[in-house]
């Protein structure tokens, strides 16, 4: 019986789930855009006007700000809702905002945001998606939905199917990364592969990239904004401020209008007017995927090698050889078996595990002999 239930609740992919961002008639990829925190009057509509015009669709500002811990800034509440709406009446931009529980909702709805989204800290929790969802049901508005704290595309997608059983058809998704406890270029970890899992499971889903947050650093935002575009996204949320490094959150990965502006035209968009265009954005979209596996092969070997090291003190210390042959070859013999399960050759297993094993014994000699 539970699983017959499971299966009517699903949510089914189809061509509908885009139909909102259809509608917008872009020529270029939805652009969410503007500052972490709404923190003035004045600092919200110099942003908005600075954003007027160009390939921005929607204005973002943070109103209420879930902080990781207490004693930060944690926004200026519905105050700011008045001001979004003044950037509605000044530029013509439509407004976004983060919703995190049913008050919020309601506060957003009387003060007509066109677009909501659900942030990482919220849908974490079943019960918080479920309370917005009842506040949200039946509405026309926009609703995304960022991926969890953790790297769970269950729970992320079970977000999505609360909203939809409320009867919310303008839904999508937003990639903003994953924490992680193992130090890392990024703020969050992309985990690109899980993003891409989505992808295959609802095709038609609009899904957005939030390189402000997968970052945390300015300097990298084009180029993990560029990866999402060529794995086939169909847009991006960045955080915009005038004079960064005096935002009142998340300074270090905010950008100016300036540059925002400069990112949209630096950025290779795939023109469907190209005769070839599904071949080339499918050949695009697999060699990204490459490109992310590559990078994702570099940090596994990098980890390796660190933990070489490791053994390298350790034998330093008892004075043990580097050359282990048993061990060797128990995990050769193993890699060779993993590898056929994987459908590769024995020949290719053992040159990369050879040049492998090589790497790690340069690490330990340069280790012991230092």
């Amino acid at each position: 019986m539970g699983k017959c239930l499971k299966d009517k609740r699903a949510m089914e992919n189809k061509k509908e789930l885009r139909t909102w961002l259809d509608d917008l008639k872009l020529n270029h990829p939805l652009v969410i855009a503007g500052p972490c925190s709404a923190e003035t009057e004045e600092q919200v509509l110099r942003i908005a006007n600075e954003l007027k015009d160009t390939d921005v669709s929607y204005f973002r500002a943070g109103i209420w700000k879930p902080r990781t811990r207490p004693g930060m800034f944690e926004g200026v509440g519905s105050l700011g809702l008045k001001w979004l709406q003044k950037v509605k009446a000044e530029t013509g931009m439509k407004t976004a905002t983060e919703v995190a529980n049913a008050a919020h909702v309601k506060l957003a709805l009387e003060h007509d945001i066109d677009l909501l989204w659900i942030g990482a800290r919220s849908t974490v929790s079943p019960f918080i998606v479920q309370e917005i969802a009842d506040a949200l049901r039946g509405t026309d508005k926009i609703v995304l939905v960022k991926n969890p704290v953790n790297p769970d595309l269950a729970l992320w997608l079970g977000a999505v199917e609360r909203l939809a059983t409320a009867d919310i058809k303008k839904l999508g998704v937003i990639h903003r990364g994953f924490s992680t406890y193992e130090k890392s270029k990024y703020r969050n970890n992309p985990e690109w592969q899980l993003a891409i899992e989505l992808q295959t499971k609802f095709p038609d889903l609009p899904i957005i990239n939030d390189p402000s947050h997968i970052t945390g650093k300015r300097d990298m935002i084009f180029d993990v904004s560029q990866t999402a575009l060529d794995l086939n996204f169909d847009g991006l949320m960045i955080e915009t401020h005038f004079d960064p490094e005096k935002a009142w959150s998340d300074a270090s990965q905010q950008v100016t209008p300036k540059t925002l502006i400069q990112i949209m035209k630096d950025l290779k968009i795939r023109k469907e007017t190209d005769p070839e265009a599904e071949f080339n954005k499918s050949l695009n979209n697999l060699r990204a995927q490459i490109d992310v596996v590559d990078n994702q092969i570099i940090d596994l070997l990098g980890k390796r090698m660190k933990a070489a090291d490791g053994i390298g003190v350790l034998k330093k210390k008892k004075n043990v050889a580097v050359l282990q042959s048993k061990r060797w070859n128990e995990i050769l013999g193993h890699m060779v078996l993993e590898g056929e399960s994987k459908g590769l050759s024995e020949e290719f297993i053992l040159k990369m595990f050879k040049a492998i094993h090589q790497e790690s014994i340069n690490h330990q000699e340069k280790i012991i002999n230092g």
